[in-house]
């Protein structure tokens, strides 16, 4: 059976173009101009990938992205949690970007964009979904209490302010995976202009003496420089 995908983009010129250039690649696209008519679809039958326009006439594509991503809604629209997701937006704003990326995209292309490169990318998730799932069991130490915005280490609550709880969890949510300093500053921050990407590097400094009085033995927060922080849990 072949690869179903489905494209949310209101512009008809980009959507005949991407549609005809998938479809040469074996693909089955299913073209929708507003995010109704795309959930209307979802619930109808299932799809293995998608192509997320941000700005559309009737809403907004990070918010069906959101639904996608969230178990219970995603059930309802007949998806995965993991279905593989790509937005394309006309914002070319990092924060935009960042934005779609912490909420679940799996990649983001600004437009102009080139076909071919859309469906070299599109080539590449539908690939990396297509692969095993490692069999390992996790065990971490760390345990996020979101309802009471609380953290523990080795059973011990940490004493964290609501600004630490927001970037620990962040880095928990995302662990093993490297956070650039800008988008840790969304997660923790929003859109507080005041903040910089040294707000970051201090209250990392912070966390990180906060977790030495739990546990001395381990560094969790490591650096990458040029890059941002990551979580070893």
């Amino acid at each position: 059976m072949s690869t179903r995908l489905l494209l949310l983009e209101d512009d008809p010129a980009i959507a005949r173009t991407v549609a005809y250039t998938l479809e040469r690649d074996g693909l089955q696209v299913t073209h929708c101009l507003l995010v109704q008519d795309a959930r209307e679809q979802m619930q109808r039958r299932p799809f293995d990938l998608l192509v997320l326009d941000v700005g559309l006439p009737d809403g907004c594509g990070l918010d069906l992205l959101r639904d996608v991503r969230h178990g219970q809604a995603a059930a309802a629209l007949r998806l995965r949690q993991a279905t593989p997701v790509l937005m394309l937006s006309a914002r070319g704003e990092e924060l935009d970007r960042v934005l779609g990326l912490e909420l679940g995209a799996d990649d983001y292309l600004a437009k102009p964009f080139s076909p071919r490169e859309l469906a070299a990318r599109i080539k590449a998730l539908l690939r990396r979904a297509a692969m095993p799932a490692p069999v390992a069991v996790a065990v971490t130490p760390f345990v996020d209490d979101e309802t009471g915005q609380r953290i523990t280490l080795h059973g011990q609550a940490l004493p964290l302010t609501r600004r630490e709880y927001r970037l620990l969890s962040h880095l928990l949510r995302g662990a093993g995976r490297i956070h650039a300093r800008d988008a840790l500053l969304a997660a923790a921050w929003g859109d507080d202009s005041e903040s910089t990407d040294r707000t970051v590097d201090t209250h990392i400094k912070t966390l990180r003496a906060k977790l030495r009085e739990v546990d001395a033995m381990r560094e969790y927060i490591s650096t990458h420089r040029g890059m941002g922080y990551c979580l070893d849990a």
